[in-house]
């Protein structure tokens, strides 16, 4: 409340009285009492109804709390009130003291103005407006502007919701928009311009469509999208195969952003047994700049990767909480959607709720209702990874001992095969042997017979030249006689030696042939051996491999987290209550070693 200057009165300001009640009575007559106020004050009351309040309000009237009326102050002109005078009130007093001056006053022209304007916008027009700034105090006070194709404003005016009014109709775009009201959320307003005196033009919005507002988005959204389409990017990263297990993740969020805490308490613990590394990355994700930030801090992480020399991580993570659609509206942008089409890597999106969406969650490989589901996504696929490396730890397990068996049983077959081959040979050179041993012996017997029939002979001769001669020669028999036995013992010994000599050389080549065919035999037994050993090393290194790829995936670090694996007495693993059952003896082991334990009662009783 103010005081009225020479009057012993108070009334309102403006804004003053936009808080109290504001009720008129519809062609209230002003009494004479009030004409001597009028009088005194220099006021002049208007005849108004409780819905042209805004108008004459507009116009510059101020409110009179006391008489709840509404008047001209002072030094105001009365013209752009004319339809609100009393009956037999001047459009302008006379004044004797006054001199003529030429020309009219400003608030005269702002009067006549906004009298204009009042006239010509009786009712009010659908606008279309773009927010630019948003103060909310009982009222609703706001900028609002037009912009073109290229940004640039082509129009702007201040816009103003009353608190009766704001509280109903933000109540309902809000509802139905999930939006607040803030800068850059475009708008179809019901409004009436007026023009004030002393505060300018300004929109008086009675009325908000949120469909329109609702349209614009999804409009904004598919020509994002058609775009991408014509240039061929926006499924590209969907076409990218899923990462088969995770090694390194890339994660953008905004700083103590909702849904980022738990997402971290899963990737945490999946870091502290080495299983996954995460690469947090932190950016804003709404106002002005936002997607523009986005895009230079991924881009930035994974330079710094490459640049360190590291290979590229398995996956990029988009989590935020859940928000306002005025705030997930800021993650519509082609060049942050383009930025992630053009990925190499697949990229996954957790934003907000299952029913909200954005642009992004359509153009990346995997969308997830929320961070939590992203987190559990990748657990699940590093699960499925270890239940498929134990599987084929299994398959190869089985293999090399199939193999190996293999291996076994082909080395015994070959080394069969050559004592087999062996005894061949040695028999053959045995057989050999005799026939040659034979042959000479024969020949020995008919050379010595041949020897012993020629001596015959020539004892014949000798005992019948001796009988001619025995009575001359007697002297010279003995001597002839002893050449002649000489001769064959000399012949005896040269048949001797020549058998010898044929059954040494049938012997030496038989030892010949049997060691040539020993050589074979040892280097066909070595080349076996030596690709027996090859075969089993190279399957030992391949289980080796396997084993050092898979134990960090295996039941070893599965006992460091806490779990047991159940053996039956030859060490195999029992997958079922069953199994335990028909094992009788069993023992459980931990991380730290083994516990024996006894099976009592029917199966899944211990």
């Amino acid at each position: 409340m103010q005081w009225g200057g020479d009057s012993a009165h108070r009334f309102c300001s403006s804004q003053q009285c936009r808080g109290f009640g504001e009720s008129l009575g519809a062609g209230r007559q002003p009494g004479p009492g009030a004409a001597r106020a009028e009088l005194m004050t220099g006021r002049t009351y208007l005849v108004s109804s409780y819905a042209e309040r805004q108008r004459v309000k507009a116009l510059g009237a101020q409110f009179d709390a006391e008489r709840k009326a509404w008047f001209v102050p002072p030094g105001y002109s009365l013209e752009p009130f004319r339809a609100w005078l009393p009956q037999g009130a001047a459009a302008e007093p006379a004044s004797t003291d006054v001199a003529v001056v030429r020309g009219v006053s400003l608030s005269e022209l702002m009067g006549r103005a906004s009298a204009a304007i009042a006239s010509a916008f009786r009712s009010g027009e659908w606008v279309r407006v773009e927010v630019v700034n948003v103060q909310a105090r009982n009222h609703v006070y706001l900028e609002l502007a037009e912009r073109d194709a290229t940004g640039q404003v082509r129009a702007q005016v201040r816009g103003v919701i009353w608190a009766a009014t704001a509280r109903v109709i933000l109540a309902r775009f809000e509802k139905a928009t999930g939006m607040v009201l803030g800068p850059d959320i475009k708008l179809l307003v019901s409004a009436k311009p007026a023009l004030h005196p002393q505060y300018g033009l300004s929109l008086q919005i009675e009325d908000i469509d949120p469909q329109y507002t609702l349209g614009d988005l999804e409009a904004r959204r598919r020509e994002i999208r058609e775009r991408l389409q014509r240039e061929g990017l926006f499924d590209l990263n969907r076409r990218l195969p899923a990462p088969w297990d995770f090694r390194e993740v890339v994660v953008l969020a905004p700083e103590q952003a909702a849904g980022l805490g738990d997402f971290m308490a899963e990737a945490r613990r999946l870091e502290q047994f080495a299983i996954c590394r995460f690469v947090i990355v932190h950016s804003r994700f709404q106002g002005e700049g936002a997607a523009a930030e986005m895009r230079h801090a991924l881009l930035s992480a994974l330079s710094a990767g490459s640049q360190a020399g590291d290979v590229l991580p398995d996956a990029v993570v988009i989590i935020r909480g859940g928000g306002a659609v005025s705030d997930l509206a800021w993650l519509d942008d082609y060049a942050l959607a383009r930025c992630l089409c053009e990925m190499e890597i697949p990229v996954f999106t957790g934003i907000g709720h299952e029913r909200d969406n954005t642009i992004l969650d359509e153009v990346a490989h995997t969308r997830f209702d929320t961070p939590s589901k992203v987190i559990a996504g990748i657990e699940q696929t590093i699960v499925d990874r270890v239940r498929e490396a134990a599987q084929a730890f299994d398959a190869i397990h089985a293999k090399a001992a199939h193999s190996a068996a293999q291996w076994r049983g082909a080395i015994r077959q070959a080394d069969a095969q050559v004592r087999e081959g062996a005894l061949r040979q040695i028999d053959r050179a045995r057989t050999t042997t005799r026939d040659f041993h034979d042959g000479v012996h024969h020949a020995a017997r008919r050379a010595v017979a041949a020897a012993q029939a020629g001596v015959d002979d020539r004892i014949g001769a000798i005992r019948q030249q001796a009988r001619a001669q025995l009575e001359t020669a007697r002297r010279q028999t003995p001597l002839w006689m002893a050449e002649v036995a000489s001769e064959a013992r000399q012949s005896l010994r040269s048949a001797r030696q020549l058998a010898t000599g044929l059954v040494t050389t049938v012997l030496d080549r038989a030892r010949m042939d049997i060691e040539r065919e020993r050589d074979k035999v040892h280097e066909a037994m070595r080349a076996v051996v030596h690709e027996s050993n090859a075969a089993v090393a190279d399957a030992r290194q391949r289980s080796e491999s396997l084993m050092r790829e898979i134990v960090g995936q295996g039941p070893e670090k599965t006992l460091r987290r806490g779990f047991a694996v159940v053996r039956d007495a030859e060490g195999r693993a029992l997958m079922s209550a069953k199994a335990l059952h028909d094992a009788r003896q069993a023992s459980v082991e931990f991380q730290d070693g083994s516990v024996p334990t006894e099976v009592r009662g029917k199966s899944g009783a211990s």
